[in-house]
């Protein structure tokens, strides 16, 4: 260390000289030596400290391997000797558990079958006393104690079931002792016939052997048998059984048959409730007098029976109630009751006009007595009940009443007979409500028709149309159809004085009345529609009616309905176009098999040809006469029923039929006699003179001329055809001259094609044909 130092030094100051080099080099040399000894010192002093600590610590680990030869020792000592002690210790405390628990058992055990024994000797005292709630309760105790035993797993007693049996005997022998003391107190006479009538409802009474409030007798019996049933738990059963022979032979017959009148009559030993007959005024009783019916006799019974005290058993005999038997009762047959009080005396109650609704008020009044009263002998509890409910609600069973009404009546007539019509005209009567116009208010309502036609007149333009514009033609409906639309404009005019629940449930009435017609009719008198031409044209009439009916019938009624429908609900347009479809697919659906029978005959002319043939000739003419009658006969069944202007366009369309035929079948002739076209012209003269006269759509002759002579507007082919008549009578030159360049009246109604194809039929081949087949072009 020192030579590196001294090199440092001589290298970092070369220019030293040789005195002061050594004279430092002996200066650190010495400082070297001092370091040494300091180093040493501390070396000494840090030896002498730490030796003291290892010798404590070999000793401390020699203390620690003693310690662990004891725990061992001990260890072993302890797994040899006190395990099997302890081991030996704890079989023993098991077995004299379990022991102990055996012991405790069969103790709780026979507790329970002495308490079994004790309960049963003390019920058969009882019930020798007749002290009825005693032994019932004593029977409880028994069957409770035997329940206990039944729930001990593990430990069967054979003796179990004889107990169970033995209880069960019991039982039904205290239910069967209550059971003949109840039939002495309620004795029930009913009437032989088990049919529901009024003389065998009349036959039904009820006696009671009760003891009268009035007589101060200690523990009645009814109150005794009846606290026996209910600690038996039977009571229920007994109660639904008296309220079931209440209902069916007292109560529902009071509320069913106005003529029947409760009677009550006190005897020495006998309460009795009867009946009395009396001619009643009306069908059906008002809720008014059926309520004062049931009052009476729940009256009768509460005095008399229903006023008892009871209470109910419960698994914990802290929370025992007391209720009355009156109660009970009501909670087993109010439901029942109170149904059969909606369904035949409230339902009959009920206004079928709006103007009676503020009447219905005291039956509501009525009806909040009648549940006070009954409360009040606490044959009910709570609130209102749904009898109230249903009292109360009165406007939406009016509604509900009204529409069922309505729709039970647009049924019966949708399925009366169609036949039976009346005749409508534009200017005949319209028997519809009048109302009033927008925003008019009841002042307006009275004034006089004069005074609004004036009023009207000062409005009206110079120019006017005729009133029959927009008016329905003259023709038949079914006088059923007449009163459907009646019956709809007259639930209207119901709706309009009605709420506006009401008011909407009458106006959709109306719309199901429309959609039940579109649905019933067709399906119900299906078969007549297809089979007899004049209900199709009736039933077409029927349709059109009601159509144009329903173009005006909301715009009617629009302003006087409920604000709800004011916004454009009240309408009836959308269903006019299902109408008319309605009444033109049956009408067509006739028409197509009047149509398919005139084709039918035709067919059997054997395609006019031959004509020279006497049968040949007799069948056409057979043919031609058989459209005829079946046209006349068309033309007939349809007179006076169709509008005129449909009457003549459908016979027109089956005339043409016909005509159109037979030119089709005489244009398809490839040879034609002369003969031949004389008889074909006398069988078209035929069709010509008598087609005509098939037009007669008014029962007056003089007034069916005008039709007659307005067939060519009505018969598309009927100038085609007159036009063949000349054909089968004209010369050659004739036939060019009717042709005309292609500009006549032939070329009007035939193609060149088909007067060729005549001409080749009717003419020999010659230079004239020739010439003339040149000119046809």
């Amino acid at each position: 260390m020192a030579g590196s130092l001294v090199a440092a030094v001589l290298a970092h100051s070369g220019r030293l000289d040789k005195e002061d080099l050594g004279t430092r080099i002996g200066r650190l040399s010495r400082r070297v030596e001092e370091l040494k000894g300091e180093v040493c010192t501390m070396i000494n002093k840090k030896y002498s400290e730490f030796l003291p600590s290892v010798q404590s610590a070999e000793e401390l680990g020699g203390q620690v391997d003693g310690l662990a030869r004891n725990i061992e020792l001990l260890r072993a000592r302890i797994e040899n000797e006190v395990q099997q002690d302890l081991n030996v210790a704890v079989a023993e405390f098991a077995e004299l558990k379990q022991q102990l628990e055996q012991d405790t058992l069969v103790l709780s055990i026979l507790k329970k079958l002495q308490e079994f024994d004790t309960a049963i000797k003390e019920y058969n005292t009882a019930l020798l006393e007749k002290k009825y709630v005693a032994a019932a309760q004593q029977l409880e105790k028994a069957r409770s104690s035997l329940k206990v035993l039944g729930s001990r797993r593990g430990f069967e007693l054979k003796i179990l079931k004889a107990l169970n049996t033995e209880l069960t005997v019991q039982t039904q022998n205290m239910l069967y002792h209550l059971g003949e003391e109840w039939q002495k107190l309620a004795v029930w006479k009913l009437p032989p016939s088990k049919e529901s009538s009024l003389e065998s409802a009349a036959q039904s009474e009820l006696h009671l052997h009760t003891v009268p409030p009035k007589e101060k007798v200690a523990g009645p019996p009814v109150a005794a048998v009846l606290q026996a049933f209910a600690v038996l738990g039977e009571l229920h059963t007994k109660l639904k059984i008296f309220g079931q022979l209440l209902l069916k032979y007292i109560l529902k017959p009071l509320i069913s048959y106005p003529s029947l009148q409760p009677l009550t009559e006190e005897q020495s030993d006998v309460l009795i409730l009867r009946f009395k007959s009396e001619e009643p005024a009306l069908d059906h009783s008002s809720p008014m007098e059926v309520f004062d019916k049931i009052k009476l006799v729940f009256e009768f019974l509460h005095k008399y029976l229903l006023n008892v005290p009871l209470e109910q058993p419960a698994e914990d005999k802290e929370d025992c109630s007391k209720v009355t038997l009156a109660e009970l009762l009501g909670e087993v047959i109010w439901e029942e009751l109170s149904d059969c009080l909606i369904q035949n005396c409230l339902v009959n109650s009920i206004p079928t006009n709006s103007s009676k609704l503020e009447q219905y008020i005291e039956v509501i009044k009525s009806t909040e007595e009648f549940e006070k009263a009954l409360k009040n002998m606490q044959f009910l509890k709570g609130d209102t009940t749904d009898l109230l409910k249903y009292a109360r609600n009165v406007n939406s069973h009016f509604a509900n009443k009204k529409c069922q009404d309505v729709i039970v009546a647009a049924r019966n007539l949708m399925t009366s007979e169609i036949h039976n019509t009346v005749k409508i005209s534009p200017d005949s009567p319209v028997a519809l409500p009048r109302l009033p116009g927008p925003g008019a208010d009841h002042s307006q309502m009275q004034k006089s028709p004069q005074l609004l036609h004036n009023e009207t007149v000062n409005l009206e333009n110079e120019t006017k149309l005729s009133q029959f514009t927009f008016s329905l033609p003259t023709c038949r409906i079914s006088s059923s159809v007449e009163k459907l639309m009646e019956l709809a404009y007259q639930t209207l005019l119901e709706a309009t004085a009605s709420t506006d629940q009401c008011c909407v449930q009458l106006f959709y009435s109306v719309r199901n009345i429309f959609q039940l017609f579109y649905d019933v009719v067709p399906t119900y008198h299906k078969e007549n529609l297809q089979k007899l031409p004049q209900l199709a044209a009736i039933h077409h009439n029927n349709c059109m009616y009601i159509a144009h009916h329903l173009l005006t019938l909301g715009h009617q009624f629009r302003y006087r309905l409920t604000s709800i429908l004011c916004d454009g609900a009240a309408t009836f347009v959308d269903l006019v176009p299902g109408f008319r479809r309605l009444g033109m697919e049956c009408f067509l659906a006739q028409m197509r098999v009047q149509k398919g029978e005139i084709l039918e005959r035709l067919s059997s002319a054997r395609n006019f040809s031959n004509m020279d043939d006497e049968e040949n000739y007799s069948a056409a003419n057979k043919a031609i006469r058989q459209v005829l009658h079946q046209l006349k006969r068309l033309g007939k069944v349809w007179q006076d029923v169709l509008p005129v202007n449909v009457y003549c366009k459908a016979m027109g369309t089956l005339l043409n039929t016909a005509l159109a035929e037979i030119v089709t079948r005489i244009v398809a002739l490839e040879d034609i006699s002369t003969e031949d076209a004389d008889r074909l012209y006398s069988l078209c003269r035929t069709m010509v003179e008598e087609g005509p006269q098939v037009f007669t759509p008014l029962l007056e002759d003089n007034k069916n001329k005008k039709y007659q002579e307005e067939v060519p507007v009505y018969v598309q082919k009927w100038m085609t055809f007159k036009e063949l008549m000349i054909i089968l009578q004209a010369s050659l030159q004739e036939i060019v001259d009717q042709w005309a360049d292609g500009k006549g009246p032939l070329a009007a109604e035939f193609s060149a094609a088909e007067v060729k194809s005549l001409i080749r039929a009717l003419f020999q081949n010659t230079d004239r044909r020739a010439a003339a087949l040149a000119k046809i072009k």
